[in-house]
């Protein structure tokens, strides 16, 4: 048997890992990794496949096929062969990395190339989805062929949301929850020997996000967030702040932060190294992480049982578009568990609103939903209703709660298949052509 784990994130090695190590995988034979960069610039990235700072985590496979290696000049993203070219490729790719008959595809981000690719090309390998984070708790975003979805039998995830089940790949793939002590223990191990700025005292962690990139707020907007991050950072009176600005994020961003923090008599700290957000929190017995949205902060609350807050997560929430924004569920997930007065931090609770909202996003394919969703909407508070579900797409699904029908909805909804203003059109184009017919007939024509 060969299993084979086509991977690009350090978080999604990390899982596998442990998941290795705690013989949640069975039997695996010849465990091949196959390491890709999905990066937009691979050349300014270095991939999991040559990061030194996770060869141990590569130690618990038997070998290392580089995906680039083979496909390049090609962008892994960019390799979606014509279906007729797939039985050779098969048989090329087979024969190049040794394979045997019997495979068990490990994938992250099925929806997308290069896994749907590879799902393609070996039509008869089992399939097991490998979570990446929050993203795993939100639905597919397409619906795979059959022939795909029949084979997914496992999805592995990290357990960093007690409780709460991810939605990628159900209703009928097996789960396999990570335990934390496995993937922090995993997470430390992939994590270089450096040392982050100490000092004495104290300490809470800003996570930048950089927002701004993602097009939900604009650069003075963003800069106002994190102040206000810096304001959340204070009340907690610390001897100092550290912050870990998101890699793209210009410096006149740590230049507002320190003068914020200033105001306040504490010194920043900005620390742009290597390690995660999770591992430098626990480097620095960080008292509290405060972020946006940031998918570190439920993981760093479950592994390392440090204080977690957010800021802006109501304004993301309100701005992601489409509404089946990917991003939408881990902002959901991060708005429950630090809002104090959320209903919702129960994990049974949590599970039926995160139920609800992947209906919303995905009503075709996760349809098996819609009654948690109709549950949920009929109890919930309206102040959460509005921050959780749009009036647009509740209305667009005929949910409860949804905003009462305009004339003008009404006159546009659809009937019989068409909307009713088409259906109209067509009732009278048809009885203007009948009463010619009748006028002809008339005149003996």
């Amino acid at each position: 048997m060969t299993q084979l784990f086509a991977l690009h994130s350090a978080y999604a090695l990390a899982t596998a890992a442990a998941a290795i190590d705690g013989g949640l995988l069975g039997d695996g034979g010849d465990r091949v990794l196959v390491p890709f960069v999905s990066s937009r610039v691979p050349e300014t990235t270095v991939g999991i496949g040559a990061d030194p700072s996770l060869a141990r985590l590569r130690t618990r496979f038997d070998r290392v096929e580089d995906l680039d290696a083979l496909l390049g000049p090609l962008h892994p993203s960019s390799w979606t062969p014509e279906p007729a070219d797939l039985v050779v490729l098969e048989r090329l790719i087979t024969r190049a990395w040794d394979l045997g008959d019997d495979l068990e595809l490990f994938v992250q981000s099925p929806q997308v190339a290069p896994a749907l690719t590879l799902m393609s090309l070996f039509p008869r390998a089992r399939i097991t989805i490998v979570g990446d984070g929050l993203m795993t708790y939100s639905p597919m975003r397409i619906r795979l062929p059959h022939t795909i979805a029949a084979r997914i039998g496992r999805v592995v995830h990290a357990d960093v949301v007690e409780g709460v089940t991810p939605l990628v790949g159900s209703p009928g793939a097996e789960l396999v929850p990570v335990p934390p002590a496995l993937f922090r223990q995993a997470l430390l191990e992939a994590s270089p020997g450096e040392d982050p700025p100490l000092g004495d005292g104290p300490v809470v962690l800003v996570l930048g996000q950089y927002l701004a990139a993602l097009g939900l707020v604009s650069d003075s907007e963003e800069v106002a967030l994190q102040r206000d991050m810096i304001d959340l950072a204070a009340n907690r009176h610390p001897q100092r702040i550290v912050f870990k600005p998101h890699p793209s994020a210009p410096p006149r961003v740590t230049d507002a932060l320190r003068e914020r923090a200033g105001l306040h008599g504490l010194d920043l700290v900005e620390y742009r190294g290597p390690l995660s957000a999770e591992v430098l929190a626990e480097r620095l017995d960080a008292q509290a992480v405060i972020a946006g949205f940031s998918t570190a902060l439920p993981t760093v609350r479950a592994l390392f049982e440090r204080d977690i807050d957010a800021v802006g997560t109501d304004a993301v929430l309100r701005r992601l578009t489409p509404f089946e924004n990917s991003n939408r569920i881990p902002a959901t997930i991060v708005d429950v568990l630090t809002r104090h007065d959320s209903a919702y931090r129960e994990p049974a609770q949590l599970q039926l609103l995160i139920d609800a909202v992947g209906y919303a996003m995905q009503p075709l394919v996760a349809a098996h939903l819609r009654p948690r969703a109709e549950a949920l909407l009929r109890s919930i508070r309206p102040s959460d209703r509005d921050r959780y579900f749009s009036p647009k797409r509740l209305a667009e699904l005929r949910l409860p709660g949804a905003p009462a029908p305009t004339l003008t909805d009404r006159a546009l909804r659809p009937a019989g298949g068409i909307g009713r203003v088409e259906e109209l059109r067509l009732t009278a184009l048809g009885a203007r052509r009948r009463i010619r017919r009748a006028w002809r007939a008339l005149r003996g024509r």
